[in-house]
């Protein structure tokens, strides 16, 4: 009964927060620009640089060099670009692609894959994507005023988020031998 009673409850439906799309070159200059450009493509909004936390001389990069563009994206665009994405995976994730907070991500090595146009003065990017699952009511959390905290039965598990990924998409979770 309590099950049952559960799950019925709209206040505990999950649902996308946000989508990030990640595309990191590891350089700054044109191949970071024509990047950031692919990512403009996709998802119609202006992409954020990022940069390099520390010196790394093996890879060639320098402290708060650009080496990296991404772009958050919500609501019903996340949806489709998600959508497009687990496309290109076949619908199959691995069980090490969710994290404990119901949270998963997921890579793919061409962009072209996901429906845009291959222009050789562009190149061809990879990117990670990434999507933070939510219930509603977690706002609460978050906010200034009336600050609260959400309770363990509200927070999204792993196994919660591996059952949404399956009926919602009807996608395949692997275990992956190590």
């Amino acid at each position: 009964m309590a099950e049952s009673a559960k799950a019925k409850n709209p206040m505990r439906e999950i649902k996308v927060d946000k989508l990030i799309l990640n595309c990191c070159v590891g350089e700054s200059g044109d191949r970071l620009t024509r990047a950031a450009r692919v990512l403009e493509q996709l998802t119609g909004q202006q992409p954020v640089y990022s940069k390099a936390r520390y010196t790394l001389r093996s890879f060639g990069i320098r402290r708060n060099e650009k080496i990296a563009v991404h772009v958050t994206v919500r609501g019903e665009k996340a949806l489709e670009i998600l959508e497009r994405g687990l496309k290109v995976k076949e619908y199959e994730l691995y069980q090490q692609n969710f994290s404990e907070t119901g949270n998963f991500g997921f890579g793919i090595n061409e962009h072209i894959d996901l429906g845009i146009k291959y222009d050789p003065t562009t190149g061809i990017y990879g990117m990670d994507f990434f999507v933070c699952l939510t219930r509603a009511g977690a706002r609460v959390a978050r906010r200034k005023i009336r600050q609260g905290r959400i309770g363990a039965g509200h927070k999204i598990t792993k196994e919660d988020s591996i059952k949404w990924f399956q009926d919602k998409f009807e996608g395949v979770v692997l275990n992956k031998e190590a």
